[in-house]
């Protein structure tokens, strides 16, 4: 073959090559929230973006008057993104739906919880937590658990340890 056909050969077969694309859908009920992958913000929801490597991303996403998440999701490689293959992958002419190359679509849901309405009321936000954390106490510890010093005030010191021997300055 001449080095023209060659040429020409060669050009042709890059004119009909195409590389694979990678996208990531994002959507969320409600619609609406801002969304960060790996601390860089990509949009609201429902956000399309492009991305470059398989593996795990750091997922943020936000909304007022919506319990923020954050999360961890991965996204794993199709057979055709494998070594070796994915040399004749990145060639391929014609994808799916007519367009040029394969293309990775991954899309990702989340539902947003309503966050707990808080009042102005310091004093009663403080009760509230106050009152779950005793909640939250009685589980870990069983309905017969008692605090060693009942009386002992919130923040205040803690009652002498029995086994240390109490020093005075």
């Amino acid at each position: 073959m001449s080095r023209p056909a060659t040429l020409a050969l060669f050009a042709f077969a890059l004119a009909l090559s195409a590389c694979t694309q990678r996208t990531l859908v994002i959507t969320t009920e409600p619609p609406g929230a801002l969304v960060w992958l790996n601390d860089v913000e990509v949009g609201t929801t429902p956000v399309e973006t492009d991305f470059t490597y398989y593996g795990g991303y750091d997922v943020r996403i936000r909304r007022p008057g919506y319990e923020p998440v954050q999360t961890k999701r991965v996204i794993q490689a199709p057979w055709y993104e494998l070594p070796v293959v994915d040399l004749a992958a990145e060639m391929w002419p014609v994808g799916q739906d007519g367009e040029r190359g394969l293309h990775n679509r991954v899309e990702w849901t989340f539902t947003l919880t309503r966050a707990l309405e808080r009042g102005p009321d310091p004093a009663a936000a403080e009760q509230e937590i106050i009152g779950r954390a005793g909640e939250l106490r009685s589980r870990l510890k069983g309905p017969d658990w008692a605090p060693p010093n009942p009386e002992m005030p919130v923040g205040g010191d803690r009652p002498a340890d029995p086994q240390r021997p109490e020093t005075k300055p």
